[in-house]
């Protein structure tokens, strides 16, 4: 998303090509920035380009989550494989900890957390990595993951 003026679509699908840096021949190229959702804007810049250049299309990378740019780019792209980028991935696997405290809060107290609830405390530990955990904040998650 991203909105340059109060008005207009505030979405904007930005296309570039990461064959130089694949290549090791440079630094990518920005291809086009078209305003709209991910799936009509995609499909709609893809339609006009010849069908021997959509087939040398061999990767596309979805900087994000949107199922619908997913869904364009395997229409309009049969051949290509479809990745998420590296740092979306990373998003993901970080913010799982946090959905499942969540959901295990609200099971247990039928409420969001506060500040003495044990889950809400053990938030920020929970995104530490296990060898990087000091004996304290590992005796403090034994007791909040044994308490159920």
């Amino acid at each position: 998303m991203w909105r340059h003026t109060r008005r207009g679509d505030k979405y904007v699908t930005v296309i570039i090509d990461l064959t130089p840096i694949r290549a090791g021949t440079g630094p990518a190229r920005l291809l086009d920035m078209v305003e709209g959702h991910p799936k009509a804007a995609f499909k709609a810049w893809l339609a006009p380009r010849p069908k021997a250049w959509r087939d040398g299309v061999k990767v596309v990378v979805a900087m994000d989550r949107f199922t619908r740019f997913k869904t364009a780019a395997s229409e309009k792209l049969p051949t290509a494989t479809t990745v998420m980028d590296p740092f979306h991935i990373v998003r993901l696997a970080r913010d799982a900890p946090d959905q499942c405290r969540r959901r295990v809060q609200q099971e247990l107290h039928r409420h969001h957390g506060r500040a003495g609830d044990p889950l809400f405390r053990a938030r920020r530990t929970l995104h530490t990595g296990t060898d990087l955990l000091t004996e304290r904040q590992q005796v403090h998650l034994r007791g909040v993951v044994h308490r159920r």
